[in-house]
């Protein structure tokens, strides 16, 4: 039986991936994952979660568009899997809540669903939150009176405005509450940490129960073209099509 791959990394590790799905992990995917991954397992579909973006250049358009254009359905969701789902609409197929954002809103910041997080040896575990979590973790809260409107604003400015890699949940706490003393500062972090809505985990769960279930959601994409900057991804990465 052909099998199913999933990218995944940061945003559900591969342990709980394989708990959910009878599938082959990788690694976030990145330029020259897809195809370097088509060759090597003949896939009946790859669902991708987790993508790299600045460590190595991102997992290009074309090359998704050419898997499909091999009859292998491509699922997004969550993290890169989402924003590349929402760009390659109709093709690739979307999952989830963070899917339907981006599609919705097609100028939202690519960093809303990016974090820092450790190597492979320590399963990808994130080191800092997603904007995108954040931001329904303060909703949540507000939402279940756990905090004011006007806190629930400025943590709301805080998070938007830290860079990926520094978004944890004290970071944003400080700089919403500068003049805050030390146990305020701590209590209003434990109330949000209380309240986390891990999204991005919960669309990849969602992903992954195509996975589990084996649906798979067919998609044409006839007369893939190359193209002279795809060519050069393919030398610059080592592959050939």
């Amino acid at each position: 039986m052909r099998p199913w791959l999933v990218f995944t990394g940061p945003t559900l590790s591969h342990p709980e991936a394989q708990t959910m799905a009878d599938v082959i992990c990788l690694a976030p995917a990145v330029q020259g994952s897809i195809i370097a991954a088509v060759q090597r397992y003949d896939p009946a579909a790859i669902v991708i979660i987790d993508g790299a973006f600045q460590s190595e250049p991102a997992v290009r358009h074309k090359e998704i568009l050419w898997a499909i254009s091999q009859s292998i359905p491509v699922i997004g969701a969550a993290s890169m899997g989402a924003l590349r789902a929402a760009e390659l609409y109709p093709y690739m197929h979307g999952v989830g809540l963070i899917y339907r954002w981006y599609r919705r809103f097609a100028f939202l910041p690519d960093d809303a669903v990016a974090v820092l997080h450790g190597p492979r040896e320590v399963n990808f575990s994130p080191l800092t939150h997603a904007l995108v979590d954040l931001r329904m973790t303060i909703r949540s809260a507000l939402r279940r009176n756990l905090i004011s409107a006007d806190l629930s604003g400025k943590l709301e400015n805080a998070a938007r405005n830290l860079n990926f890699r520094e978004r944890t949940l004290s970071r944003m706490v400080r700089e919403a509450l500068p003049a805050a003393s030390d146990h305020g500062t701590e209590a209003c972090r434990q109330i949000l940490a209380e309240a986390f809505v891990q999204q991005k985990k919960r669309d990849a769960l969602s992903a992954l129960k195509f996975a589990r279930d084996r649906i798979v959601i067919p998609r044409k994409l006839e007369n893939f073209r190359m193209t002279v900057t795809f060519a050069q991804d393919l030398e610059d990465a080592g592959l050939t099509i």
